[in-house]
């Protein structure tokens, strides 16, 4: 019965924060709950390891990819299966830390997995990867719908489950039927909102609660939703490596329209390129 509108607001405030309070220590006993349960394969980071792959790249990390870096490999020795989303700008260097988690579970005998939406995606995905690792005894292996005969894609299934591939680059035919892991370590998922649930959760069970790393430039409100959940661990990577230009995010409102063609064909004629997404 409050006795003025202060008092009702007040009211209202308690009532939301109380409803949300117990809602996320409801949710953080039963993860707790759960990761006590769950076992995960202890993928060990030692200076060797790190040594070995970080002579991989050209560059130094950046401060941003060091520390996901960290949290990656803590939890990928924690035990525990890892459900960590890393968030960053294009650009960002998602792919060279996915990539250094892939090549830890490699180096610990297990094999690891990165799932692109699109053909084109994983093509260049593989073609990254393969940069990095010329001279390497990591065995890769690209499987996609379209980039295999069918005599092709069955000795790559054969290969896959045999355990004569350590590192596999695909798009969704990794989670069709007939795949299988020989020993399944590290899952990480590209742009994982366009996937569908279920996808996910069949990429999941390709091995014996792999650890799973879904990395995205575009959060939604699924992924938000699952953070606040507390099934997400989150790594965000804040800063690009030197070098990249800087992106400029501008806001054209109809009434300004026309500045905007103004200052596109100024820049056309400067030769530079434009395209418009519609």
């Amino acid at each position: 019965r409050p006795e003025s509108d202060e008092h009702a607001q007040a009211a209202l405030r308690r009532l939301a924060f109380e409803e949300l309070f117990l809602l996320e220590l409801a949710l953080a006993v039963r993860r707790q709950r759960s990761r006590a349960r769950e076992r995960g394969a202890t993928l060990h980071t030692t200076p060797e390891i790190d040594q070995r792959i970080r002579r991989r790249f050209p560059f130094a990390l950046t401060r941003a990819q060091q520390q996901v870096v960290s949290e990656i490999s803590a939890d990928l020795a924690s035990g525990r299966p890892m459900t960590r989303l890393l968030q960053g700008d294009v650009g960002s260097g998602k792919t060279v830390v996915a990539l250094y988690a892939a090549l830890v579970a490699v180096a610990n005998r297990r094999q690891a997995a990165i799932m692109a939406p699109t053909e084109l995606l994983a093509q260049q995905h593989y073609r990254n990867i393969q940069q990095y690792l010329a001279g390497s005894r990591v065995r890769t292996l690209l499987l996609s719908g379209a980039a295999l005969t069918r005599a092709q894609r069955a000795a790559a299934l054969a290969a896959i489950a045999a355990g004569e591939v350590d590192l596999v680059v695909g798009t969704q035919a990794l989670v069709q039927q007939g795949v299988a892991f020989a020993s399944l370590g590290l899952v990480v998922v590209d742009e994982q909102h366009k996937f569908g649930v279920l996808q996910r959760a069949t990429f999941r069970t390709k091995g014996l609660q792999p650890h799973y790393l879904v990395m995205t430039a575009t959060p939604i409100p699924r992924t938000l939703a699952l953070t606040v959940f507390g099934d997400l661990d989150v790594s965000v990577l804040d800063a690009s490596p030197p070098g990249r230009g800087r992106v400029r995010t501008q806001i054209v409102t109809p009434g300004h329209a026309e500045s905007f063609w103004i200052e596109l064909r100024r820049r056309l004629q400067g030769g530079e390129q434009a395209y418009i997404v519609c």
